[in-house]
């Protein structure tokens, strides 16, 4: 992943900013919060990359972003940030907020909606009040080193001590079985040090304090996910309950062995979640793979294309792109085998472009046919196979392209269980889907075998001879290309 640095000026106001992915792409904003820097979010730059133009700035008076005229405030944050968004970007922009970046996230979204397309928001503090053991242990050295002459005894003291603020913020910070890196956890604490920056983390300490959203949060309306450690010492949970009570449209997940930086605890289940959410092509085995222009293009079409398919029904576009995002495309030429008979599933299949033919022995199923038929043909916006992509079962028929051949938008078993996991309410839609066109076949199905028997109850009365078939012309079993 390459990343460049870049110093935008807004209203006179320098902001130093880390930059990655391609520049004419949807922007992805990251917000740090409380004694922090651009570093705090880059576990998710690597991954936002592949998709987005990431921008992770050094708030003023953090990192290498100096510090504004008056006194900070919340607001003051919130409306630089949409003044620089107005002039760099051409679309509604995704919001990535940690801790105080989360609550500069929230009043951005309050104040300037329409600039705003989703949010991803990391231990976000709502009320501004941190934990008590923040309030008592931390809070009088941030006082202190508000000021030049107490500042400079808090850094003596500090030096003489070998990192007492070190040993103040671990457990605030923290998980206590946590898999932070030591690497990780240094350049975090090194940003928690810099010099010269107690007078502004002291206005912050009290801004946050003065910027409470409850009563305000349930009015956003963007998509959100936020997610929380559940042994955060900061910004503690009771927030997090402000959320749940507050804000019923926000997709909240609570994970364990984590603390105030889940990005850096959790990595892993955070990027997964993360990747799901904003509709990442996420595969386990490739966080970080770029996705070039022509995929992205792909992942767009196949959105578009899903409103008017059986597993894409009632889904928003958020959504199908989302699920977009996990399908596989396979483009065959005419005639070729896709799955044959009697073979292990765990793929479905919806068809996007062309058709696939459903061939097998009626009379013999499950068997290898020795005369086949052409039972069903598939068409675009349709769905096969998920009744073995579900159970792993063996395959009860053969499914060959059509004369056209057939564009496949291919869904494994392990995506379906993860999209399942990772967005309850996407994969609950998905699921349904499925069983409503399984459900929708097996009335088919019926009403065939009904109208067959009512068919042969007619030839009986009429004393004819019962064949139970209805005469076709014989079908050619196609010729597979290998």
């Amino acid at each position: 992943m390459e990343t460049s640095e870049i110093i935008y000026e807004v209203d006179g106001q320098p902001i130093h900013a880390i930059t990655a992915g391609k520049p004419n792409r949807q922007i992805a904003l990251l917000i740090h919060g409380w004694s922090s820097s651009s570093y705090a979010l880059s576990p998710l730059t690597g991954l936002l990359s592949q998709r987005f133009s990431c921008i992770a700035i050094d708030l003023p008076g953090y990192g290498k972003s100096p510090r504004l005229p008056e006194r900070t405030s919340i607001e003051g944050y919130a409306d630089l940030l949409i003044n620089l968004l107005g002039a760099i970007s051409d679309r509604p922009v995704v919001l990535v907020g940690h801790s105080m970046g989360g609550m500069i996230s929230l009043t951005m979204a309050l104040k300037e909606p329409a600039l705003i397309e989703r949010m991803v928001l990391l231990n976000p503090t709502i009320t501004g009040v941190l934990s008590t053991f923040v309030n008592v242990a931390v809070s009088p050295v941030t006082m202190l080193d508000r000021f030049r002459l107490t500042s400079s005894l808090v850094s003596v003291v500090e030096r003489s001590f070998v990192g007492i603020t070190d040993r103040i913020m671990r457990p605030a910070s923290f998980a206590e079985r946590t898999d932070i890196t030591e690497q990780d956890y240094y350049r975090l604490r090194a940003d928690a040090r810099r010099p010269g920056q107690g007078k502004v983390r002291a206005e912050c300490y009290r801004a946050m304090r003065e910027n409470n959203l409850t009563g305000k949060v349930g009015k956003i309306e963007k998509p959100s996910l936020v997610i929380w450690g559940a042994e955060d010492n900061t910004v503690p949970l009771r927030d997090a309950g402000v959320i749940a009570d507050e804000w019923p449209l926000a997709d909240l997940r609570i994970l364990p062995k984590s603390g105030h930086w889940p990005h850096f605890e959790a990595p892993d289940t955070t990027r997964r979640l993360v990747a799901s959410f904003l509709g990442l092509p996420l595969t386990s085995d490739a966080l970080y793979t770029p996705v070039e222009d022509e995929e992205l293009a792909r992942i767009q079409e196949a959105a578009q294309f899903l409103s008017n398919s059986d597993i894409g029904r009632g889904m928003n576009l958020a959504q199908r792109t989302r699920l977009a995002g996990q399908l596989r495309q396979r483009i065959l030429e005419p005639y070729k085998p896709l799955v044959t008979e009697d073979e292990e599933g765990s793929e479905m299949y919806i068809i996007q472009a062309g058709t696939v033919e459903v061939w097998q022995d009626p009379e013999n199923p499950g068997v290898t046919p020795k005369q086949p038929h052409r039972v069903a043909t598939i068409k675009p916006g349709q769905m096969t196979g998920e009744l073995s992509m579900l159970d792993q079962g063996l395959r009860t028929a053969d499914l060959i392209t059509g004369a056209e051949g057939a564009t496949i938008l291919a869904l494994s078993r392990e995506r379906l269980l993860a999209i399942s996991e990772d967005d309850a309410e996407l994969g609950t839609v998905l699921l349904w889907n499925i069983a409503t066109s399984m459900s929708q076949r097996v009335r088919f199905i019926l009403w065939q075998l009904q109208r067959a028997s009512q068919r042969a109850e007619a030839i009986l009365q009429r004393g004819q001879p019962r064949t139970g078939r209805v005469k076709t012309q014989p079908i050619v079993y196609p010729t597979i290309q290998q």
